[in-house]
């Protein structure tokens, strides 16, 4: 029987987005209504909604509400479809390196172009569009799950870095789907959350989730990954992605990368969990994928407070690569992955 989740982090309700606010977990839930295109600008840049496919969602939203506004003063067909792109591509801009959000986007404004009708039937369209699209991604994370739950241990204690839950979806989540998949057929299964400096959301809203959901879990720091594999008591590491390459390498939150190289010193499986949405198949490799560098008071503050010399050097990439021969698996709808990833990838997509 499939473990049920009961978060929604995003989902279209009476022409808006509403959305849980990720960014006052966990002291306060709370949901909030995005309803124009600028408001979810916003929301995806300053991580109100997270996680590779919940933005991917917010992106198809973000058409959805301009074509709403724009429909209001524009008659002309080609005029409105010229906008609606221009506004695509705004919403894009609002983070790069999660390829979902360009995804999510870039089906709207395709279907847009598509649609024979007038602008409002097309703009009944894209929010039809994005209710179908919202449900198809739970489902998908429910198959990942599953496939996933396959390769875990009994009785695994399994290691994850920041949040690739139901909070990163719409719901169910990648990789913490495949623990509750798991979990759901072998409640021995426990998890160990990095809190992923510096914006914590392994500490912040992995354990959040998990707690909720009666999964037992352990929180450590970032550094300790290492001591508990030496120690035999990680079994397995899954975790989310932002971006996979044709070839397999895979852009995820920064730390990831050091988690990778630690597993595969301790020989340790490591495997990704994502859709098919988040692999890029028109860039050859991680070094085509562009890197986030956030606002550097992530990094010199905590709670509001300086936490470092005021005058010391800043770097805040929001994401490392990790390199294709580090990973077991990528877990998908369709199955599990395999190296070689360029050809297992390739057929993924085919079939």
């Amino acid at each position: 029987m499939a473990f049920e989740s009961k978060i929604k982090t995003i989902e279209w309700v009476d022409n808006v987005s509403r959305m849980i606010d990720q960014t006052v977990l966990p002291k306060e839930y709370k949901t909030v209504d995005i309803k124009t295109d600028e408001e979810m600008f916003f929301a995806i840049k300053d991580m109100i909604v997270r996680g590779a496919p919940a933005i991917g969602i917010a992106g198809v939203h973000g058409v959805s509400l301009a074509a709403i506004e724009l429909s209001k003063s524009i008659t002309d067909k080609s005029e409105f479809l010229a906008k609606l792109k221009e506004r695509g591509e705004y919403l894009k801009s609002s983070r790069p390196t999660a390829v979902n959000l360009m995804w999510g986007v870039n089906q709207q404004i395709e279907l847009a172009s598509k649609i024979q009708g007038n602008i409002d039937e097309i703009t009944k369209a894209l929010i039809e569009n994005g209710i179908k699209l919202e449900n198809e991604d739970i489902e998908i994370n429910k198959k990942m799950g599953d496939y996933g739950a396959q390769v875990v241990p009994k009785g695994a204690t399994i290691l994850t870095h920041c949040n690739a839950g139901a909070l990163a979806t719409v719901g169910y989540g990648t990789a913490l789907g495949v623990i509750r998949s798991a979990f759901a057929k072998d409640p021995t299964i426990k998890v160990f959350a990095d809190e992923t400096r510096p914006r914590q959301q392994g500490a912040r809203l992995t354990t959040w989730e998990l707690t909720s959901d009666g999964i037992p879990t352990t929180l450590i720091t970032d550094g300790m990954c290492s001591y508990f594999m030496s120690k035999g008591m990680i079994d397995m590491v899954v975790v989310g992605a932002d971006r996979i390459a044709a070839n397999g390498d895979t852009a995820n939150k920064i730390g990831t990368y050091t988690v990778a190289i630690a597993a595969k010193y301790h020989n340790i499986p490591f495997y990704i969990a994502a859709p098919l949405s988040t692999i890029d198949i028109s860039i050859k490799s991680g070094k085509e994928i562009p890197i986030e560098e956030r606002s550097h008071e992530e990094v010199t503050h905590i709670n509001g407070d300086w936490i470092c010399a005021k005058d010391v050097n800043i770097i805040n990439p929001g994401f490392d690569v990790t390199p294709n021969e580090l990973i077991t698996g990528i877990i998908t709808e369709k199955g599990i992955l395999k190296p070689d990833f360029k050809t297992s990838i390739s057929n993924a997509f085919k079939s």
